[in-house]
């Protein structure tokens, strides 16, 4: 009876599993802006400084990628994706690099692009085609410590 419960108890739990987004967690990103100049022959003059971009980045993640979960806890996630977001240049100069990483820390997949929005539905497609196989491989290590724990018991 122990058995089919924790049976019957596992399978909810695959299956609740099996119907949960992959969750991604932004990292801060840090983006450099910088601007001035004068008319005058006296000087003139610059300014600039850092322009976080986590809180556009997200919302464009929530607005193109709605098969995904935005998390704030790294720890939770089961990818991590690096997006730098340059801002303050010319729509020409600007470039948007993006880096994907899988819970285990392995990079599965990096570019760049013009604009933030094709960053996102690049790293969109990535975690959508490598969420299945990382789901398995969740579920086949929970299964092993399941296993490795009735071992233990016994």
């Amino acid at each position: 009876m122990k058995k089919l419960l924790g049976l019957v108890a596992v399978t909810v739990a695959v299956a609740a599993f099996a119907a949960e987004k992959p969750r991604v967690y932004v990292t801060d990103s840090t983006s450099w802006e910088m601007g001035g100049g004068s008319a005058s022959p006296f000087g003139g003059d610059a300014h600039g400084g850092a322009r976080p971009q986590t809180a556009e980045i997200v919302k464009t993640f929530n607005e193109r990628c709605p098969d995904v979960v935005i998390n704030n806890k790294q720890d939770r996630a089961d990818y991590v994706i690096v997006l730098e977001h340059e801002g303050g240049k010319s729509f020409i100069l600007r470039d948007n690099k993006v880096a994907l990483y899988n819970k285990a820390g392995d990079a599965i997949m990096s570019g760049s692009t013009r604009s933030l929005g094709n960053a996102v539905k690049d790293a969109c497609t990535a975690i959508l085609r490598d969420w299945p196989s990382a789901r398995e491989r969740s579920e086949r290590e929970a299964a092993a410590a399941d296993a490795q724990k009735q071992t233990a018991k016994n």
